[in-house]
């Protein structure tokens, strides 16, 4: 998946601080170690990269620790705060919740990343 790219006069405005940046998205995303198993929960503004990095155990953590690699659920906002709360909303909920975000859309837990990357 590509991002939007901006067109000359957006950087212009951007850099004289006169538009926003329209074409920047954040993510929020549920990794998964097997179906039902281990879940994460992330924000990142790349997220075909960020989740690389959690396949290929690039960074020391949890998801590394626990085999964490399987994105099972994203979404998608236009404004960083928006993502950073919905993170942390969704870090509060219990484990039946997010199960239950997980398989609205996604029911065999099937890895996105390979749409994402296709």
């Amino acid at each position: 998946m590509c991002h939007p790219r901006p067109s000359a006069t957006d950087i212009i405005r951007w850099r004289e601080g006169k538009g926003t940046q329209v074409d920047k998205q954040y993510y929020i995303y549920i990794l998964a170690s097997k179906r039902n198993g281990t879940l994460y929960t992330g924000v990142t503004s790349d997220l075909v990269g960020r989740v690389w990095q959690h396949k290929h155990e690039i960074i020391e953590g949890f998801t590394k620790r626990h085999g964490v690699h399987i994105l099972v659920w994203f979404e998608v906002h236009q404004d960083v705060e928006a993502a950073i709360a919905r993170e942390k909303q969704i870090k509060k909920w219990n484990r039946a919740w997010k199960i239950k975000l997980i398989e609205r859309n996604n029911s065999g837990w099937k890895d996105l990343y390979d749409q994402l990357t296709a």
